[in-house]
């Protein structure tokens, strides 16, 4: 098991703990993910931490893809990966309706064609076998629609990147997870449970198998944000865990089209979660966050004292090529994970 850091996306500012970052790079933690929702962007503080550090990946976590072309993206991509000397890994996801429709304005439409098409594209761009061409239901490459010029030609990037540069899916449902296992190189899931790992086992080897060659588990990378609280009150860090989690449960999303609440009920807190998010929605946003099981918190964080979390990490040592990543708050944390973990 490696470790990760996660950087997450700010708020009203935008502000990078270089020096954190730094120390997780001496420390020996693999990859650095940033992340983006409708603010700052998941680029630009990568390129900001690539410039002071040496060894440490820059992952996006994710960059959002109705946000970008796919040429641009592998653009982007490729620049950023040679500036770093070779440390970058793309991390794609599609987000979900509200800021797909609500910030990019383009139809949510169907995100597991949008997905497959556009990283088949920036596959094409990192390959460089051919000048860049293309026909599917979201993306025609030269543009050929009733109002084209008609003088777009096919091209080839003039940049030489690498055309094994490491793809990662964000993916909650069983359908994207298996796509991500198919046409990825990592998956990035949230709120993930290493004792229910059995429900996402089959949706990989669905994918591994349509993938073929011999993919598995064996070469391919698991790579979850973890909330890590350390302290001596157990309950006092599951509570801190909980408003950030009541706020995906209940409020990214709207009534039936919340990908974090349908993942809670598939691990069988039905209840919970329509509370929750009931809550949420109403505006009572301590109670929805209160309404959140103990056992649930346990499950997708590790909480409390060094001693328990230690314990609690044999759960996650036993997922194949996983890389545990955290928004560390402090170097104490940073610090005490390493000598877990590393």
């Amino acid at each position: 098991m490696k470790l990760g850091l996660t950087l997450g996306y700010g708020g009203s500012s935008t502000g990078l703990n270089v020096p954190l970052i730094q120390r997780a790079d001496e420390l020996g933690y693999a990859i650095a993910w940033s992340a983006e929702a409708y603010g700052a962007d998941a680029v630009t503080p990568l390129a900001w931490i690539g410039a002071q550090t040496r060894r440490i990946k820059l992952g996006t976590g994710i960059m959002q893809i109705p946000g970008r072309s796919p040429a641009n993206t592998a653009m982007t991509a490729m620049t950023l990966d040679e500036l770093s000397g070779g440390r970058f890994i793309l991390g794609l996801g599609v987000s979900g309706p509200q800021v797909v429709e609500g910030w990019h304005g383009i139809p949510f439409g169907k995100p597991l064609k949008r997905t497959r098409e556009y990283i088949a594209i920036v596959r094409q761009v990192l390959e460089r076998k051919a000048p860049v061409e293309f026909s599917g239901e979201y993306y025609r490459i030269p543009y050929a629609g009733e109002d084209a010029t008609g003088l777009g030609k096919p091209l080839k990037s003039v940049l030489h990147g690498r055309a094994d540069l490491p793809i990662f899916l964000a993916a909650i449902g069983p359908k994207n997870i298996a796509l991500a296992a198919e046409i990825g190189d990592g998956w990035l899931p949230v709120f993930f449970s290493p004792d229910r790992f059995g429900l996402f086992e089959t949706s990989l080897n669905e994918g591994f198998a349509r993938a073929g060659g011999g993919k598995s588990l064996a070469n391919f990378t698991i790579s979850p944000y973890v909330h890590v609280e350390i302290g001596p009150d157990v309950q006092a860090c599951r509570d801190a865990v909980k408003p950030h989690m009541a706020l995906y449960v209940g409020g990214m999303g709207a009534k039936g089209k919340n990908f974090y609440n349908d993942l809670m009920c598939r691990y069988g807190y039905e209840d919970a979660a329509e509370k929750v998010q009931s809550l949420y929605l109403a505006g009572k946003k301590a109670e929805a966050a209160a309404a959140l099981p103990d056992a649930l918190i346990d499950e997708v964080a590790l909480c409390g004292p060094r001693e328990r979390i230690a314990e609690r990490l044999s759960a996650w040592r036993k997922i194949p090529g996983l890389v545990l990543c955290t928004r560390a708050p402090n170097e104490d944390t940073l610090n005490t994970l390493a000598e877990l973990v590393l």
